[in-house]
């Protein structure tokens, strides 16, 4: 299935928040990527296509569309390609469990891994107002959190079709720099909570711009990161390691003499453990409120 034969060749490739139609995307190091990298499955993590945006002026360079391409191209080569839309395409979310070209539209899915470990894939955006109001939904309880999380989703839905803009976590964490750590831990406790909800071993989103691979108590949690800013992705080996690619990073540290990925040496340990046994997560999300309450 390789697509060159000196690329990367790794079980399965995560990518998310890549914000195609915005200024911002870094659509040409994306392609650099894409050409370094092949694999047997592809997970889009949400925030592909920047709809939001692009509703309020379009913005689609040639960069953008061959993304767009060289994506397609994967998949007649034979890689198995899975769309899980986040909250700046959550037009998609209107085609939940439908195939086009080849490509599967699911609202989140749990991937089990070659070494047997399951994770669940979902964007992130559906635990905005939990993390943003954690404090009071730990003290009205579970109905207060199933609550949150079902005017999350249908708010900005209705938003969408009155064409006002998303309320977005991340966004609103950068307003509040002190407190930014704060939100994204939360983010990641609530993250992991549902992934333990779903009976996974770990979780893999996006959302939040914020790369990491950690151990928080017995559960791996995995955040692709974006191409906005940082230029990251999330892939399994054929053993079932997950990494953490940093691609911005490599390009700059072999700017004077270009090296393909497949020469870099794996890390030993890829995951920081933050993982004392009191960091160890209630079975419920609305339970782990309290604690982080």
């Amino acid at each position: 299935m390789a697509e060159d034969a000196d690329a990367l060749r790794v079980r399965t490739l995560f990518l998310s928040d890549i914000h195609l139609g915005t200024k911002g995307c870094q659509a040409d190091l994306l392609l650099d990527f894409l050409r370094e990298v092949d694999a047997d499955e592809i997970y889009l993590v949400g925030d592909i296509v920047d709809g939001w945006k692009l509703r309020s002026g379009w913005y689609w360079p040639q960069s953008h569309n061959d993304v767009v391409q060289k994506l397609l191209r994967k998949v007649r080569k034979g890689s198995r390609l899975v769309y899980v839309p986040g909250n700046h395409d959550e037009f998609l979310r209107d085609f939940l469990d439908m195939h086009f070209g080849g490509i599967e539209i699911q609202d989140q899915v749990l991937h089990e891994a070659a070494d047997g470990k399951r994770y669940l894939v979902i964007h992130g955006d559906q635990f905005d107002l939990v993390v943003r109001h954690a404090r009071w939904l730990a003290l009205l309880g579970d109905g207060a959190y199933s609550a949150a999380l079902f005017v999350n989703t249908h708010l900005n839905w209705v938003r969408r079709r009155l064409g006002l803009t998303y309320w977005s976590l991340s966004a609103w964490a950068k307003l509040k720099v002190k407190n930014a750590v704060n939100f994204i831990g939360r983010f990641e406790e609530f993250l992991i909570a549902e992934a333990r909800r779903a009976q996974a071993d770990g979780v893999i989103c996006g959302h939040i711009h914020h790369a990491a691979s950690r151990m928080v108590g017995d559960m791996h949690y995995l955040n692709t990161g974006d191409w906005v800013e940082s230029c990251t992705a999330v892939v399994e080996h054929y053993d079932g390691t997950m990494e953490v690619i940093r691609f911005a990073e490599w390009k700059r540290a072999h700017a004077e003499v270009p090296t393909p990925l497949t020469s870099r040496s794996r890390p030993v340990a890829p995951v920081e453990d933050l993982a004392p046994a009191a960091r160890t997560l209630p079975d419920h999300p609305a339970a782990q409120a309290r604690a982080v309450a």
